[in-house]
């Protein structure tokens, strides 16, 4: 008899397949402008834009932030919430999209307004989370951004808003609507202190917002590819009963007809920015 024995798993006992497959869920991502498959991590070592087209990924508010500032930055009106003023239902109650958005992104709403240095300038910065409800304006991101506004009066420093958002939050009826005017005046008051406020537009800037503070940059500079407008290409069409120009409302047509006065790849923005932020402040 052999001084050992074989033992082998019963048919039972066998590996579940599911532990038996390797998991790759999420290692790796479509473009959604050339199809090709690209590994997650080359995705967001490049910025997240596709090393094989350019095509430009959405980013999320906090990266924005990470990307164009300095390594510390301090943020401000973190706690600010939405008080569900008009009780808002429609497949969803707007309470529970707004418990939901926050759980998912760790954050209280759909922009981050943050103090610090951008190559060693200090700036004040604020960038919009796409993910939380479409990006969408309501009162407590109209009042984060003028509330931004008026600290880079207070403090002298120059004004950086990243726009990304389908435009003002309809769940909050008038009182968003009342943002545009808002942010409006503390633009122009921030004008009329000559500090310079630049502009950046990314995929997509539409409804209310493009109305109102991401169109009034003194430098109005948005990424390659971004849709960018006030009603959408197909409802323009629909109502115009025409057929639009190839390419209307991306970021590269808006600035051949004037609307935009440069389109920078996500590579160079810090650097350009910079260099805008030297000649306007100095």
């Amino acid at each position: 008899m052999p001084w050992f024995k074989r033992e082998k798993k019963s048919i039972d006992q066998a590996t579940p397949p599911e532990e038996r497959r390797v998991r790759t869920e999420g290692l790796w991502v479509k473009c959604e402008s050339c199809r090709g498959i690209v590994f997650r991590k080359d995705l967001e070592e490049n910025l997240h834009v596709c090393p094989k087209c350019q095509f430009h990924f959405k980013m999320g508010a906090k990266k924005r932030l990470e990307m164009l500032l300095d390594s510390r930055w301090i943020e401000h009106d973190a706690g600010m919430t939405s008080t569900d003023p008009l009780k808002f239902v429609d497949t969803k109650a707007y309470a529970a999209r707004l418990k939901d958005a926050r759980k998912k992104l760790g954050m209280n709403d759909a922009i981050i307004t943050a103090e610090g240095k951008l190559n060693g300038r200090p700036v004040v910065c604020c960038a919009m989370e796409f993910a939380f409800i479409g990006g969408s304006m309501g009162a407590v991101v109209g009042e984060k951004a003028t509330r931004a506004i008026e600290l880079a009066i207070e403090t002298r420093q120059p004004l950086i808003i990243v726009s990304c958002s389908g435009g003002a939050r309809m769940m909050e009826g008038t009182i968003s609507l009342m943002q545009l005017a808002k942010v409006s005046a503390a633009l122009a008051r921030l004008d009329e202190a000559r500090l310079p406020y630049i502009s950046i537009l990314t995929d997509p800037t539409t409804g209310g917002v493009t109305a109102s503070f991401a169109m009034l940059g003194d430098l109005n500079i948005a990424e390659p590819g971004a849709l960018i407008g006030f009603a959408g290409p197909r409802v323009i069409e629909q109502t115009i009963r025409q057929k639009l120009p190839e390419g209307f409302q991306r970021s590269e047509f808006l600035l051949e007809h004037g609307f935009l006065d440069a389109v920078v790849h996500r590579k160079e923005l810090k650097s350009y920015v910079s260099t805008a932020l030297e000649l306007l402040m100095d």
